[in-house]
């Protein structure tokens, strides 16, 4: 991953989209992945609802909407997962990010979503510790991206959950927020 601390867009770098990891390497994505949780927890635990309607940066979700995304997107990813391991090159749509973070659901309590991300990465985690190699090399097809293994789906999503809880600890240190 290549460090942009300039870009407050991309505060760890953009993804690298592995097309084969190894072994080693998906154990430490399932690692990151088994981790977003309670790192994400811990990055918003202490912010009053003020900081929690902040903007990580100008034009930028708040930290609200960075959570309910979050919970939105991993969704949609272990949905994914299960489709490429059930079917052969299941298409996959892409949809709107910055409009479903528009719906009213997303001015719900950040717990509703923290709640629902504990909850979802137990089974996401529990299924991706019984998968193979060659489980891994599954692929799906993306509306937007193409061609995707599930390697590259496990190495994105650990970046997403990185990614997204740096936008919160970044705007907490930029803001002196404890």
């Amino acid at each position: 991953m290549s460090t942009t601390a300039t870009d407050p867009r991309f505060p760890i770098g953009k993804p690298d989209l592995h097309s084969h990891i190894s072994a080693e390497q998906r154990k430490e994505f399932l690692e990151q992945i088994a981790q977003h949780p309670a790192n994400l927890r811990e990055a918003v635990r202490g912010l009053d609802e003020s900081q929690l309607d902040t903007p990580y940066r100008e034009g930028g979700w708040t930290v609200r909407c960075v959570v309910h995304h979050l919970a939105d997107s991993h969704i949609n990813s272990y949905v994914r997962f299960k489709l490429a391991l059930t079917e052969d090159k299941p298409h996959i749509k892409g949809y709107d990010e910055n409009e479903w973070a528009k719906l009213k659901d997303s001015d719900m309590p950040v717990e509703v979503s923290l709640a629902l991300l504990d909850s979802l990465h137990r089974r996401w985690v529990a299924l991706l510790q019984t998968m193979t190699p060659e489980d891994f090399a599954r692929t799906l097809i993306h509306s937007e991206r193409g061609e995707i293994t599930l390697d590259s789906m496990i190495a994105l999503y650990a970046w997403h959950g990185r990614h997204h809880t740096a936008h919160i600890t970044e705007l907490k240190k930029l803001k002196g927020w404890k």
